[in-house]
């Protein structure tokens, strides 16, 4: 005669929600895909393929998310895409 246990477990989640701020590139007609492409590299750590999928959402939708964190964190990365002459702002 085989027995069955049942177990009965207790699980507690908790959940820690932050705000995470937004970098949004928008599309100009003054910076090259490659100058866009290397800046994204640079500033905000994207991998090749990142920045060039950035690059042409920017161009075909006018605006991509490029960047998502802590205001803190991205004040100075937002600051450096602007100081290289790209239209970013942070919502």
């Amino acid at each position: 005669m085989s027995v069955k246990e049942k177990v009965r477990e207790r699980v507690s989640v908790q959940e820690t929600t932050t705000k995470n701020n937004e970098i949004i590139l928008y599309n100009d007609d003054v910076n090259t895909f490659d100058h866009v492409i290397e800046t994204l590299m640079r500033v905000c750590e994207h991998t090749v393929e990142q920045a060039e999928q950035c690059s042409l959402i920017v161009h075909y939708n006018g605006k991509c998310t490029v960047k998502t964190g802590p205001i803190n964190k991205l004040k100075p990365q937002c600051t450096l895409l602007l100081e290289a002459g790209l239209s970013a702002e942070i919502i």
